[in-house]
């Protein structure tokens, strides 16, 4: 920040299937509605894999 190195947090999400691969990555993520966006993911994912 501002030149100077500093520690902070990186919020990131990995979806890993029913099958131990890795379905989707969600970089630098806020709290803020973050939920609904993976169970939207996991829903679609429901939909075609079925």
């Amino acid at each position: 920040m501002y030149g100077k190195k500093v520690w902070g947090i990186e919020r990131t999400t990995f979806v890993i299937g029913p099958d131990q691969t890795l379905l989707h990555i969600f970089p630098k993520v806020t709290p803020e509605g973050h939920a609904e966006q993976v169970l939207a993911l996991v829903k679609e994912w429901n939909k075609t894999h079925k």
